[in-house]
């Protein structure tokens, strides 16, 4: 139910910014509230309580964000309010920036290695998604699994390129079992 919410919401407020072409502008506001909301914990905390009725919640959301954005994402946030969605606000607001970035063509990968990887061989690696996507840009996120032995793990969106020595090694075990359970069985 919240991913059909937020992309309701996110949907709807993606379609605004490219009807109105303020798309761009968007995407920053909802940037600069993502962090804000980060920041500010007790702010979440006292938008969900229940004692607080809605009506006094939507005016603090105005008066928090009146006039420092725009009136358009301003409205869109007291919409979330006056909906009692407030609690959702984090996936909306991940799902309409994520959408942003596909439409924008900005790729995000997950790229898991052993070792850290040198300044070069992270570039080495950002140019050869580039190259082999559709994306322009690509918003790069390194990890260290000492587990996976030799290789690298690239997730983009739901794709998955696992060249890592582990999963090699368990589909040769795998194959190895299934050969000697094909002999015991002849």
């Amino acid at each position: 139910m919240a991913k059909l919410v937020s992309t309701t919401y996110a949907d709807a407020l993606f379609e605004t910014g490219i009807e109105e072409n303020t798309l761009d502008n968007l995407y920053d506001e909802a940037l600069s509230v993502q962090q804000i909301l980060k920041d500010n914990p007790d702010f979440s905390r006292l938008m969900n309580h229940p004692k607080i009725l809605k009506e006094e919640k939507e005016q603090i959301m105005e008066s928090v964000f009146k006039g420092r954005l725009s009136d358009e994402f301003t409205g869109f946030l007291r919409l979330i309010v006056a909906n009692k969605r407030y609690a959702d606000i984090d996936s909306i607001l991940d799902y309409f920036v994520l959408k942003v970035k596909e439409h924008k063509k900005i790729g995000i990968a997950y790229v898991t290695t052993p070792l850290e990887l040198t300044e070069p061989q992270k570039e080495a690696v950002k140019k050869k998604l580039l190259d082999t996507t559709d994306y322009v840009s690509m918003e790069m996120n390194y990890a260290i699994d000492e587990s996976l032995i030799g290789g690298m793990v690239i997730r983009i969106g739901d794709r998955v390129v696992d060249s890592s020595i582990r999963t090699k090694l368990e589909g040769l075990k795998k194959e190895l079992n299934d050969i000697q359970l094909k002999a015991a069985n002849a």
